[in-house]
């Protein structure tokens, strides 16, 4: 078992989130994601089952073609597919993301 406080982890920019991820077994990992007024994450094609949980803030997130604003205390949860995300005022995320197939 392992507790970890959402609130005190570093995070780092885009270009070194594998620095964001917390927990990495085999199955799934968790990362925390941080973006400033205005940045974005670009589109990613993602091959693992996705969750993110908003811890605050607010972003919009764009799935294959699809687009949905998330805030604190929303989820979202899609299988694989072509994700960005962009904020305006800024948002801090647990991304989750589970392997689909073993």
């Amino acid at each position: 078992m392992e507790i970890f406080n959402l609130d005190s982890i570093k995070t780092y920019p885009y270009e070194e989130r594998g620095k964001n991820v917390f927990f990495k077994v085999n199955e799934f990992k968790t990362r925390i994601i941080k973006l400033l007024p205005g940045e974005n994450i670009p589109e990613c094609e993602m091959a693992s089952y996705v969750i993110f949980i908003v811890l605050e803030g607010e972003v919009e997130i764009k799935v294959n073609t699809d687009k949905a604003n998330l805030v604190k205390n929303q989820c979202l949860i899609t299988e694989p597919s072509l994700i960005s995300m962009q904020s305006k005022n800024g948002v801090k995320i647990v991304g989750i993301q589970i392997i689909k197939n073993l």
